[in-house]
């Protein structure tokens, strides 16, 4: 048992250090997106679908709050944190549009939308870009190898960041450590520090 945790975070950091090179680019569009976007007063909207669910979450809170700089909350809302929404949309309308109904009820030209998946490419994700899209939005796709249908939409504006390992697990690992960066890059370039 000891052997396997040494191993599970072996794992992880490689996945990680092999990562990270690949990832730099999109990451620091991504910030610049986000930073020009928030200059802009335009808002960011997140979602995703389970454990993506909590990155979308993660970012969005850390975006309104703060990360590590105290500093004013940026417009920022996760279409995935409210319940009663979700389950009523999937419930009234149809599961697939339950970001993309709301993304046509509170975005506007200009806004981003941050999406989460970890090679679900699911429906709702898929819609939610194309209504990003439709909106005049930019979208920044946190994606797996399995994200074909997402990456498929994406224009010569939007980012990728695609992490290309078949596990979930790491993705999802890789993903919150991004969103990490993320953040500090955007604090960095508003505040400085």
């Amino acid at each position: 048992m000891e052997q396997r945790v040494i191993e599970l975070f072996n794992q992880s950091i490689e996945a990680k250090m092999s990562a990270g090179e690949a990832l730099v680019y999109p990451i620091v569009g991504s910030a610049s997106l986000m930073v020009e976007a928030l200059l802009s007063d335009c808002r960011i909207f997140t979602c995703g679908n389970g454990l993506s669910a909590t990155l979308a979450s993660t970012l969005s809170y850390l975006l309104l709050n703060q990360y590590r700089i105290e500093r004013p909350g940026f417009a920022a809302f996760c279409l995935s944190s409210d319940t009663v929404v979700e389950t009523g949309l999937s419930q009234q309308a149809n599961f697939t549009e339950i970001y993309s109904r709301q993304l046509r009820a509170l975005s506007r030209s200009g806004d981003i939308l941050v999406l989460f998946s970890a090679n679900s490419n699911a429906s709702n994700l898929v819609q939610a870009t194309q209504t990003a899209h439709d909106r005049e939005m930019t979208v920044i796709a946190f994606t797996g190898p399995g994200d074909n249908n997402i990456s498929a939409l994406l224009t010569g504006e939007d980012v990728e960041v695609r992490v290309d390992t078949p596990d979930a697990y790491r993705i999802q690992e890789i993903q919150l450590l991004s969103v990490f960066t993320l953040c500090e890059l955007i604090e960095l370039h508003l505040f400085g520090g």
